[in-house]
């Protein structure tokens, strides 16, 4: 039993560790100045890791204390169902982009950094999947903004690096204030480890409950910076267009739910959803998740530039997420689950249809891309079944998603917000399909007016096309075959509600 249980710790540690001290390598060694020796080994890294979070998921049970600063001040990981969920998005996102990022990074410069930090962005994300406590979430949030900020402003322009300089400025306002949530928690928490029900000490948080609640609203406010949420959304329609495609795919597939991940973590783990229900914070937090919903939605239908809209259009469908677990209720929950996983793949195979564009025609702006689905049939294709989903049509992914937020919403008893969130989803639906649709009707509809004699096959290779392909199929068959994830995910609500 005790060689089993250091076998399962060092399997742990190694899918965390692996791929940041690998990246760290790449960033450092000569050896891997070369393009093929830089491939192969990232390649083999993003494999590797992904073998090693998919046995950590499947077999690891038990917590390691890596180590201690104090009795609360620790450095623990111990995976939960919650943490299992996370892990997978992360590693098939993760992945897939990477490996679409050996074809598009073609035309970039500094490969070697670009996956270097790629490699070390990776390992943080599994930790804070695995993370058994909020100190440990949060030193390696903290270390997520640092490794990912080269991804933004990769390029060097000037608008990346502003982009990176304000996403960086943004997510450090918002962890320093998770971080001075935490400060006070460490008087009225019986323990910092998540707790399904919450960990608050009963007896030291009565009569503290006003300031227990601004501290736990500042919290919700410092992780919804990283989620993009009114009124800490601007970095994210500024920073994902600026960075490669693939980058922005990981961004806002992945890096966003990092915010949502905290934010569940803090609710459901620390404080307890009793805590807040029919508090202030409640109906802030429920209006805040609304009006980034309908904002995001409507900036997204009057933008132009491809990758910018696709930005705000993150805005709006994390705070789908946020507005499911505002709610406090059951069917919602489970509809701010799914839509954390599904949103995932839809958005990465989004900005990767994007990506494949702008790679093979340099066109970024909407209006010119008129009959891009001649060209690039396959691609757009994959473009048009993940917006289907992420609009929510019947049997993708995103109406199931959809559907339990709705019937979460009406049954939560929050007063206006039973039939007022409902009503702005449906809006936001038609908003989405305003501004994601013409892509397909313009790309495959062209017209009488385009050169149909001069018209030229642009579709990317299979480096590319394989990830665009898994990705699409996955935001229709999750639509199509949703249960054994829905009874995985109702047993985390349960447990939690």
């Amino acid at each position: 039993m005790v060689i089993r249980m250091m076998n399962t710790s060092i399997l742990l540690l190694t899918a965390i560790f692996f791929p940041i001290l690998l990246g760290a390598a790449v960033l450092l060694a000569p050896e891997f100045s070369s393009r093929k020796s830089l491939l192969c080994v990232t390649g083999a890294g993003l494999f590797l890791t992904g073998i090693l979070a998919c046995f950590t998921v499947g077999s690891v049970q038990s917590g390691v204390r890596l180590f201690s600063l104090g009795d609360k001040l620790e450095i623990y990981f111990c995976p939960d169902d919650l943490g299992r969920i996370f892990a997978v998005i992360v590693t098939i996102v993760w992945i897939l982009a990477g490996l679409y990022s050996f074809e598009y990074m073609k035309h970039e410069k500094e490969e070697k950094r670009y996956f270097g930090f790629y490699l070390m962005t990776f390992g943080v994300l599994l930790a804070l999947s695995f993370a058994g406590n909020i100190v440990t979430f949060y030193l390696f949030y903290e270390l997520m903004t640092l490794f990912s900020v080269p991804l933004v402003l990769h390029t060097k322009t000037k608008e990346a690096v502003m982009g990176g300089l304000k996403y960086l400025f943004y997510s450090l306002c918002g962890a320093y204030m998770v971080l001075m949530g935490l400060f006070f928690l460490n008087k009225y928490a019986a323990t910092f480890q998540f707790t399904a029900g919450g960990s608050l000490n009963a007896a030291l948080a009565a009569g503290n409950e006003k300031s227990l609640l601004v501290i736990v609203f500042f919290m919700i406010l410092g992780f919804g910076v990283k989620a993009g949420m009114f009124p800490m959304h601007a970095w994210l329609p500024t920073a994902h267009p600026v960075a490669p495609a693939p980058a922005s795919a990981a961004l806002s597939g992945l890096i966003v739910k990092a915010g949502v991940l905290g934010v569940i973590r803090t609710i459901y783990f620390i404080f307890g959803a009793s805590f807040i229900r029919g508090t202030w914070v409640q109906t802030v937090w429920i209006s805040l998740a609304l009006i980034t919903i309908f904002m995001g939605s409507m900036l997204a239908y009057r933008e132009k530039i491809m990758k910018k809209r696709l930005a705000y259009s993150t805005v709006s469908q994390v705070s789908y997420i946020l507005f499911g677990l505002a709610l406090l209720e059951p069917s919602a929950m489970t509809g701010a689950m799914l839509h954390m996983v599904f949103h995932g793949f839809i958005k990465a195979a989004l900005f990767l249809s994007a990506g494949a564009v702008i790679y093979k025609t340099g066109k970024t702006n909407v209006d010119e891309l008129t009959g891009i689905g001649k060209e690039m049939p396959v691609t757009i294709w994959c473009y048009t079944f993940a917006s289907l989903a992420l609009i929510g049509i019947p049997p993708a992914s995103g109406f199931i998603s959809k559907w339990y937020l709705a019937e979460g919403a009406l049954s939560s008893g929050t007063g206006i917000f039973t039939w007022l969130g409902p009503a702005v989803l449906l809006l936001s639906a038609l908003l989405t399909a305003g501004y994601l649709l013409p892509v397909t009707v313009k790309g495959f509809l062209p017209g009488a007016d385009f050169d149909y004699e001069n018209l030229q096959k642009k579709e990317p290779n299979l480096r590319m096309l394989i990830p665009l392909l898994i990705l699409a199929a996955l935001s229709l068959l999750l639509g199509i075959f949703p249960n054994p994830l829905t009874e995985f995910i109702g047993g985390i609500v349960n447990t939690v509600l």
